[in-house]
C-alpha cells in the first residue's frame, strides 16, 4: 500500500497534473529533439545552472535504445561521464543499450520503462547529487556503474569512482543503494568477481540484488570522490525520489515565475517557457562548499563566497542569454564574469576566455566576446573589476591570435590586421602560410573582422570606465575596421586579399569553403551584412541612408537560396531556418529582424518578429530551427516574447519588438517589476498603434535600461495593420 501511495504522489509531481498550471508545467523538454541538420536540443534534468545535468544516452529521439541510465553530462552537448546499466536478464557489460518507452522528462526529473517494459525507473535532481528508483518487474535485478577512462570501487552499499573527462579534468561520483546487494564485484568476461574494484577505460562494478525495487541515490565533484560523498550528504538525505522531485519542481517554479505572462496560447506559453528553462542549462556553478576545481590552471580553490561558474560558449550567449541575465539573475551574471576573470588570471595568459568548458578553454569560433559581456555588464551598473577586466580583455585583443578556433599568441596575421584593418584574405586554392591558422575553421576573415571591430568598440567602453584614454582612442579607431571591408558596388562586406584587392569572383549567398569558413563563419555573405551590432547608425550611412538600408533588409528575407536546399546545406548545415537568405538557426542573425528600428520602419521589426517565431519555434520535436548551444538561441525567443531585445550588448538600451502576450511581467534582480501591456496583441493583431511608458505617450522603438530597472509599464495597443508612423 505504501508503494502504491508513493507512486502516486511522484506521479503528481512528474506529470504536474494541477487544474492550474504553474510556469514548469509549460516546460516540454522535448521541444527540439530532432534536429534539422545537426546537434539535436537535448532534453536536460537540471536544476537552474547547477552542476549536475543529465539526458538520456542517446543520439537523438529517434533513437531506439538508450545506453543505461545517464550520471553526469560534464560539458554541453556531451555524453554522460560513467555509464549506469540496468537489466533483469542476465547478461552483463559495462554498458548495455535496451529499449525505451513511456519516457516522461520534466526539468527536475524523468520516469522511463527500459527493457521492453521489465524495469521502470524514476529519477530526480538536485545541485549536486541525484535519486533514481529501479523497479524490476521480472527477472532477477542487476545494476552496473562502469568508468570510461578512470575506476570504481566498492565498499559496503557504497560504489565510488573517477572518469578523466579530457586531459587533467576528472569527474568523481559517490553513490550509495538502500538494499545491500546479494552478488557484487568488478566485471570480468560478464561475469561479478570477488574483486571490489577496477581500473582502466571499461572498469566497472556489477551489483545483484533479490529486492525487486532498488533504490540509490549519488553525489557528485570535480574534487574527489570524498568531496562527491559530502555533496551527497549535505543536499540529499532520503531515497525518496518524491521528496526530491518535488523540492526540484519548486525551485523551477520560483526561477520561471520571475517571468509572468498573460493571454497567448498555449503553444506560446510552452514554447516561452521551454525558452526560459534553456536559459538556465549554463553555465554550470562548480563550487562545492566553498571549493571548486579549474582546468585553467589544474588547481582546487577556494571561491571565497563568490561561485565560480563555468561551460559557457560565450560566441553564442554574449548577445541574448547574458543580458538576460543581467536584468533577471544579476547576482548569477556578477558571480559569472568574476570566474571570467579568475579564468584570466589561472590560465597563464591573462587572456580572457572565449569558450570557457570544464575541460577548461576551448578557444572556439571567432572574435574575443568576453569582452562585450564586460561591456555590457559596466554600462548597466554591475559589479565588476573595471581594471581586470580592461587587462583581460586588451591581452584576448592585442596578445592572443585573432585566428579562429586558437589560443596561440599574435603571428603574421594579426600584425597585419592592426597594420591594415583588416584580417587578409586568401584567394581560392591560395596556400596558407600562418600556423595560427586551423586547416578546417580557416581564416574566416570577414568574420573576424566584424567581430573584432565591435570587441574593439567594447573594449573603448571598458578604457572609458577605467579612464584610460589613451586605449579609448585607440579602440574607437578600431571599431571602425569593419569599413575596411565594405564594397559600395555591392552593399556587402566582401573579402579582401593582403594587396587590398576584393577577392573575385565572388558569390556572397554561396561562399568558399565549408561553412563559408574560407571568408566567413557558419553563415553566408547575407548573414554578416548586418554584422555591425555596434554602429547601425555608421552602417546605415554606408548602405545610403535609411530608405536603402531598409530595401537590402527586406532583399535579405526576399532573396531566394538560389539553389537546391541539398547542395546550399551540404556547404552551410548552419544556415537552416530559412527566410530569404536570413538564417534564424544561427546567433549571427539574431539582431537582425531588430535593425528596422534603426531606420524608421519599427513596424517591419513587429512584423518579422512574429513571422520567424510563428514559423520557427513550436512546441514539437523539431521546433527549435538549429543548434540551440544551450541558451544562445532561445534567449532569443524570451527576450522577443515580451516584446524587448538587447541588439547591442555594451549599449544600456533595448529595442522594441512586438510582444506575443498581453501582458508580461518581469520581476527584476533588483526586486522591482516592469511589465509590457499589449492591448489586443494576437496572432494578427502584432502590430503597434500606439505606446505609454509610465502613462506617458512612447514614441520611441527603444527603450533604455534605466527605465527597464526602474520598474513601471509599457503599454502598447495592438491592431492587424501596421502604423508606419510610430517609432519613426
Amino acid at each position: 500500500m505504501k508503494t502504491v501511495v508513493k507512486l502516486l504522489a511522484l506521479a503528481l509531481v512528474l506529470g504536474a497534473c494541477t487544474a492550474k498550471k504553474e510556469p514548469v508545467d509549460y516546460v516540454n523538454p522535448y521541444i527540439g529533439n530532432v534536429s534539422h541538420l545537426l546537434v539535436p536540443t537535448f532534453p536536460t534534468v537540471q536544476l537552474p545552472n547547477s552542476m549536475l545535468r543529465v539526458y538520456p544516452e542517446r543520439a537523438d529521439y529517434t533513437s531506439e535504445y538508450v545506453n543505461g541510465l545517464p550520471v553526469i553530462v560534464t560539458n554541453h552537448r556531451e555524453r554522460s561521464a560513467f555509464k549506469l546499466s540496468v537489466t533483469s536478464r542476465g547478461k552483463l557489460a559495462p554498458v548495455i543499450p535496451v529499449t525505451y518507452d513511456n519516457e516522461h522528462i520534466t526539468p527536475y526529473g524523468f520516469s522511463v520503462d527500459l527493457e521492453d517494459g521489465a524495469i521502470h525507473a524514476d529519477y530526480a535532481v538536485n545541485h549536486q547529487s541525484a535519486v533514481y528508483r529501479l523497479n524490476f518487474r521480472e527477472g532477477e535485478p542487476a545494476v552496473l556503474l562502469s568508468s570510461g577512462n578512470g575506476s570504481v570501487a566498492l565498499s559496503g552499499n557504497l560504489l565510488t569512482g573517477w572518469q578523466t573527462v579530457s586531459g587533467q579534468t576528472r569527474v568523481y561520483v559517490a553513490m550509495e543503494f538502500q538494499e545491500t546487494p546479494s552478488e557484487a564485484g568488478a566485471l570480468a568476461h560478464g561475469q561479478i568477481t570477488e574483486r571490489k574494484s577496477d581500473e582502466g577505460r571499461s572498469a566497472c562494478i556489477g551489483l545483484r540484488f533479490k529486492e525487486k525495487e532498488i533504490h540509490l541515490r549519488y553525489g557528485v565533484s570535480f574534487i574527489s570522490t570524498e568531496q562527491a560523498l559530502k555533496n551527497l550528504r549535505r543536499e540529499t538525505d532520503t531515497y525518496d525520489v518524491g521528496i526530491v522531485a518535488a523540492a526540484g519542481r519548486k525551485i523551477w517554479n520560483e526561477k520561471l515565475g520571475r517571468i509572468a505572462v498573460k493571454g497567448g496560447t498555449e503553444e506560446q506559453k510552452t514554447v516561452f517557457y521551454t525558452s526560459y528553462y534553456r536559459t538556465f542549462e549554463r553555465p554550470i556553478c562548480m563550487s562545492e562548499d566553498g571549493l571548486y576545481w579549474s582546468a585553467f590552471d589544474g588547481k582546487v580553490h577556494e571561491d571565497g563566497g563568490v561561485p565560480f561558474y563555468n561551460d559557457d560558449w560565450i560566441w553564442d550567449t554574449y548577445r541574448a542569454a547574458h543580458p538576460l541575465r543581467v536584468v533577471m539573475d544579476r547576482p548569477v551574471e556578477e558571480a559569472v564574469l568574476a570566474s571570467f576573470l579568475r579564468m584570466a588570471d589561472q590560465n597563464g595568459t591573462g587572456w580572457a576566455p572565449t569558450f570557457p568548458e570544464v575541460d577548461g578553454d576551448t578557444r572556439r569560433m571567432n572574435s574575443n566576446h568576453t569582452i562585450a559581456t564586460f561591456a555590457d555588464a559596466i554600462v548597466k551598473g554591475l559589479d565588476l573589476d573595471v581594471q581586470k577586466a580592461r587587462d583581460a580583455s586588451y591581452g584576448a585583443l592585442q596578445h592572443k591570435t585573432l585566428a579562429p578556433w586558437c589560443g596561440n599568441p599574435a603571428g603574421a596575421i594579426d600584425r597585419f590586421f592592426w597594420a591594415n584593418g583588416y584580417m587578409p584574405a586568401l584567394a581560392e586554392g591560395e596556400t596558407e602560410t600562418d600556423p595560427n591558422v586551423h586547416p578546417f575553421e580557416k581564416r574566416q576573415p570577414v568574420a573576424v573582422t566584424l567581430g573584432t571591430s565591435y570587441d574593439c568598440w567594447c573594449m573603448a567602453r571598458i578604457a572609458e570606465a577605467a579612464g584610460d584614454a589613451v586605449l579609448v582612442s585607440l579602440a574607437t579607431k578600431a571599431a571602425s575596421f569593419y569599413k575596411n571591408l565594405y564594397n559600395p558596388a555591392t552593399g556587402f562586406f566582401h573579402p579582401k586579399d593582403a594587396r587590398g584587392n576584393f577577392i573575385e569572383p565572388f558569390d556572397y549567398s554561396f561562399p568558399g569553403g565549408m561553412g563559408a569558413r574560407e571568408y566567413y563563419g557558419e553563415n553566408n555573405g547575407w548573414v554578416y551584412r548586418w554584422d555591425v551590432q555596434h554602429d547601425i547608425e555608421g552602417l546605415v550611412s554606408l548602405m545610403g541612408g535609411p530608405e536603402a538600408f531598409v530595401r537590402k533588409l527586406d532583399e535579405t528575407f526576399a532573396t531566394p537560396l538560389g539553389r537546391s536546399k541539398y547542395e546550399f546545406f551540404a556547404k552551410l548545415p548552419d544556415h537552416t531556418g530559412n527566410v530569404g537568405q536570413f538564417s534564424m538557426a544561427n546567433e549571427p542573425s539574431l539582431h537582425v529582424p531588430y535593425l528596422y528600428n534603426y531606420a524608421g520602419a519599427a513596424w517591419k521589426t513587429q512584423k518579422r518578429i512574429r513571422q520567424l517565431l510563428d514559423t520557427w519555434f513550436r512546441a514539437d520535436l523539431m521546433g527549435v530551427p538549429g543548434d540551440e548551444d544551450g541558451g544562445g538561441m532561445t534567449s532569443f525567443v524570451v527576450w522577443s516574447s515580451v516584446g524587448l531585445y538587447p541588439v547591442t550588448p555594451g549599449k544600456a538600451e533595448y529595442a522594441i519588438g512586438s510582444p506575443l502576450f498581453t501582458e508580461a511581467s518581469l520581476h527584476l534582480s533588483n526586486g522591482k517589476t516592469f511589465t509590457v501591456k499589449a492591448d489586443g496583441a494576437s496572432r494578427d493583431n502584432k502590430y503597434i498603434q500606439g505606446a505609454r511608458l509610465n502613462g506617458k505617450e512612447w514614441n520611441r522603438a527603444f527603450l533604455s535600461h534605466e527605465d527597464l530597472m526602474a520598474g513601471g509599464v509599457l503599454e502598447l495597443t495592438m491592431g492587424n495593420e501596421p502604423n508606419k508612423a510610430w517609432g519613426k
